[in-house]
C-alpha cells in the first residue's frame, strides 16, 4: 500500500479537462505548505501564530482579547489549583485515624475543588463569550481591508497579473482571520492545561515530568503523522474532487439542459464521474488503511508509555518514595495533560494554514499603497472649455514592451458642448482612449489635459465626477430598479423627480410599469422577488442611470446596440439635445449610421489616430479609412442582383451632415 498519495491524473479528467483541473486564482498559492512542517518546526511556529491571531484580534475589539486572555488564564489557574486541592483531598481520605475525621480534613479541599470546577466552568464561559464577540468584528474588519484595498487601487492594478494573483488570494484572508480566533484560543487552551499539568507535577515530585513527556510524545506524532497525511492527499485530491464536482454542476445546469437531452450527452458524463468517483474512493481506502496502521503503532507505544509510567508510580509508591495521594493526583494530572494535545495539533495545523491567507491580506495592504489613486491634485475646471490628448503612447499593463502600443502617438481634441464620435475596428483603442480621457489610466508618454491640467496631476476624484457613462455592457448591478439607476450618482440624495425625469428621457417608464413591483423590484433572477429585464429594458435602464447623473462629460459606447430602431432614433435625437444644451459627448461607435450625429469624427487604426473632421468631410475623402468602413456598412442594404431597384444607404446613414 502506497504512503503518500498518487497524483497522477486520471484518464477521464485528461480527455475531459486536458489534465489535473486547477485553480488560476490564489486558492491553490499554498497547496501543501503544512504538509513540508515537521514535528519541531509545527512547535516552532506557534508563536509568531498566536502573536499573528493576537495583533489581528487586539486591532478588531481589545477588550474582547483581554476576556479571552484573561478567562483562559483563570481557567489555567483554576485547574492547576484544582489538582493541588485533589491531592490534598487524597492525602486527607487517605490518612489514618476515623473515617469521619479524614473526611472532615478532606471537606475543605473538596470545596475547594468543587469551586475550581465552577470557576473553570464559568471562565470557558466568559472565553467562548469573548471569542464569539472577537470573530466576526475580525471578519469584517478584515473585509473591510481587502475591500478598501480593491476600491482604490488604480485600474491598471486590476490587469496586473501579480497583483492580480494577490488579489484572489487575499480574498481568503478575511475568513481565515475569524476561524484563527477559534483556533487560537483551541491552542492557548491546550497549552495553557498541559502547563499547568507538568507545573503540578513538577512540584509533586521530579520524576513525573518525564513521565508526562513519555506519554505525549507518541501520540503527538501519531496525531502529527495522521492530519499531515490527510491534508497532503486533500491538497493533492482536491482537483480530482473539483472534476467531479464540475461534472454534477453540469448536468443539473439549465443552460446545459437542453444540449444534455438531445445529444445524450448524460450516460457520457455519467460514465467519467463514476471513473473518477472510483480513484476517489480508492485513495479514502489506502487513508483508512494507513490510519489504522499508525493509530495501531501509536496505541502500542501510549501503552508502553502509560504501563511504565504507572508502573513507576506504583514502584515509588510501593517504596515509600511518593505518598499515594500524590500518586492519585499524578495520574489526573497525566490524564488532563495528555487530553487534548491531538486537538492541539490539529489546531496548529489550521491555524497555521489560515494565517498564510491572512499573511496574503497584509501583503496586499502594501501592495495596494503602492497602487493607490493618488488623493488630492490640481482642482479640475467644473465645465470645461477643451480636452487635448498631445502625443499619448499607452501599453497596458504586462504587455510585451515589444509589441505594438495600444495607443501610439495620438494627439486630439474634444471640443467641448460638442458630439465627438470615435470609430475604427475592434482593437483600434477608441475604449483605450476615453478610459484615459476620464482619468481611469494615466499615459505612458504624453499628455491627457483639461483645460491644460494634466490628469496625471488632476484631483482624480473630481475628475470622475466630471463624466458619466454608458455602454452596451455596463454594469447591471443585482439590486433594486431604483438603485440601478440612483447608482449613477451614489453621492447625491435619492430624489424621485429627478428619478422619474431620467427614466421619462431614457424611454425606461414603461419598463418600470412592467415590473411587478415597480421601483422596489430586484432585478436578480434566482432570488425571492427577483426579475430579469431583457437585454433592450437593460440598455435603456443604464441610459436612464447616465440621465440621473448631472455631468458635463457623457461617453456613451454602443448606447443602443439592443434597442429597435425607432427607439435607437429616439436616443440619438436625446444625445443631440444633450450637447446642444452644452453638455460633451463622446460617442463611440460601430455602427457608421450613428456617426451622422457627430459634430466631429476621430478614426483610429491599430492605436493610431488616422482621419478627423466632420462626418460629411471624411466621406468625401477618396480611399479614406472612414469611408471604406461607411461603404463596408452601406453595401449590406444594397438589394440583390436582379431586383426591381438598386437601393443607396438609408436616409440615416446616407444623411452625413
Amino acid at each position: 500500500m502506497k504512503s503518500r498519495p498518487s497524483s497522477g491524473t486520471s484518464a477521464s479528467e485528461q480527455l475531459l479537462f486536458g489534465g489535473p483541473l486547477l485553480y488560476l486564482n490564489g486558492s491553490s498559492t499554498h497547496d501543501g505548505a503544512f504538509g513540508r512542517l515537521g514535528l519541531w518546526s509545527v512547535v516552532r511556529t506557534m508563536p509568531p501564530l498566536i502573536r499573528t491571531t493576537v495583533r489581528l484580534a487586539r486591532g478588531a475589539d481589545a477588550a474582547a482579547v483581554q476576556l479571552v486572555a484573561a478567562a483562559e488564564l483563570g481557567r489555567g489557574v483554576a485547574q492547576g489549583v484544582g489538582l493541588v486541592a485533589v491531592n490534598s483531598a487524597l492525602a486527607a481520605v487517605l490518612a489514618t485515624g476515623d473515617a469521619a475525621e479524614r473526611l472532615g480534613h478532606a471537606l475543605p479541599s473538596l470545596v475547594l475543588v468543587a469551586v475550581t470546577a465552577v470557576l473553570g466552568a464559568v471562565f470557558s464561559a466568559a472565553s467562548t463569550y469573548g471569542a464569539g464577540r472577537l470573530e466576526p468584528k475580525m471578519e469584517r474588519a478584515a473585509t473591510e481591508q481587502y475591500l478598501t484595498a480593491a476600491a482604490r487601487v488604480e485600474l491598471a492594478a486590476l490587469e496586473d497579473d501579480r497583483f492580480r494573483r494577490l488579489l484572489d488570494t487575499a480574498q481568503y484572508g478575511a475568513p481565515a482571520a475569524r476561524r484563527m480566533v477559534s483556533h487560537g484560543t483551541r491552542v492557548i487552551t491546550a497549552l495553557l492545561s498541559l502547563a499547568t499539568a507538568a507545573g503540578v507535577l513538577t512540584v509533586l515530585h521530579p520524576v513525573l515530568l518525564p513521565l508526562l513527556a513519555l506519554m505525549v510524545i507518541p501520540r503527538s506524532w501519531g496525531t502529527l503523522v495522521t492530519t499531515r497525511r490527510r491534508y497532503d492527499s486533500f491538497q493533492t485530491w482536491v482537483q480530482h474532487t473539483r472534476a467531479s464536482r464540475v461534472l454534477s454542476t453540469e448536468l443539473t445546469a439549465v443552460e446545459a439542459a437542453p444540449e444534455i437531452r438531445v445529444h445524450q450527452v448524460g450516460p457520457f458524463l455519467l460514465k467519467h464521474f463514476r471513473s473518477m468517483s472510483a480513484n476517489s474512493e480508492a485513495e479514502q481506502t489506502r487513508l483508512a488503511t494507513l490510519d489504522a496502521r499508525t493509530g495501531l503503532w501509536v496505541a502500542v507505544w501510549t501503552g508502553l508509555a502509560a504501563a511504565t509510567t504507572y508502573c513507576t508510580l506504583g514502584a515509588l509508591a510501593w517504596g515509600g518514595a511518593m505518598a499515594m495521594s500524590v500518586a492519585g493526583t499524578a495520574v489526573l494530572a497525566l490524564r488532563t495533560g495528555t487530553a487534548s494535545l491531538g486537538g492541539m495539533v490539529q489546531a496548529i495545523n489550521n491555524l497555521y494554514d489560515e494565517s498564510l491567507f491572512v499573511g496574503d491580506l497584509d501583503r496586499l495592504r502594501v501592495e495596494a499603497d503602492g497602487w493607490a489613486i493618488p488623493a488630492g491634485g490640481l482642482d479640475v475646471p467644473r465645465r470645461p472649455h477643451h480636452i487635448t490628448f498631445d502625443q499619448v503612447t499607452f501599453r497596458y499593463p504586462g504587455t510585451d514592451a515589444n509589441a505594438r502600443p495600444t495607443l501610439d502617438d495620438v494627439s486630439l481634441g474634444i471640443p467641448t458642448g460638442r458630439i465627438t464620435a470615435l470609430v475604427g475596428e475592434n482593437g483600434s483603442g477608441k475604449s483605450t482612449l476615453v478610459k484615459l480621457l476620464a482619468g481611469l489610466y494615466l499615459p505612458d508618454t504624453g499628455s491627457v489635459r483639461w483645460d491644460g491640467i494634466p490628469t496625471a496631476q488632476a484631483d482624480r476624484e473630481q475628475l470622475f465626477g466630471r463624466i458619466a457613462m454608458v455602454g452596451q455592457d455596463f454594469k447591471r448591478w443585482p439590486f433594486t430598479a431604483r438603485v440601478n439607476v440612483v447608482i449613477g450618482d451614489s453621492h447625491a440624495p435619492a430624489d424621485d423627480r429627478r428619478l422619474r425625469e431620467a427614466a421619462d428621457q431614457a424611454g425606461a417608464a414603461p419598463v418600470i410599469q412592467g415590473l411587478p413591483r415597480g421601483w422596489a423590484t430586484l432585478l436578480a433572477l434566482g432570488y425571492q422577488g427577483g426579475h430579469q429585464l431583457s437585454g433592450g429594458q437593460w440598455q435603456r435602464l443604464g441610459i436612464a442611470r447616465s440621465h440621473y447623473r448631472v455631468a458635463p462629460i457623457l461617453i456613451v459606447d454602443e448606447p443602443t446596440a439592443a434597442l429597435d430602431a425607432r427607439e435607437e432614433q429616439r436616443v440619438f435625437d436625446q444625445i443631440r439635445e444633450r450637447a446642444e444644451g452644452g453638455q460633451t459627448v463622446i460617442l463611440i461607435t460601430h455602427r457608421m449610421a450613428s456617426v451622422r450625429h457627430a459634430d466631429l469624427v476621430h478614426v483610429l487604426d491599430r492605436g493610431r489616430l488616422v482621419e478627423s473632421g466632420p462626418p460629411g468631410e471624411l466621406l468625401d475623402l477618396d480611399q479614406g479609412h472612414f469611408r471604406a468602413l461607411y461603404e463596408i456598412q452601406a453595401a449590406q442594404f444594397d438589394r440583390p442582383a436582379g431586383s426591381a431597384t438598386s437601393a443607396s444607404p438609408p436616409p440615416a446613414a446616407a444623411d452625413h451632415r
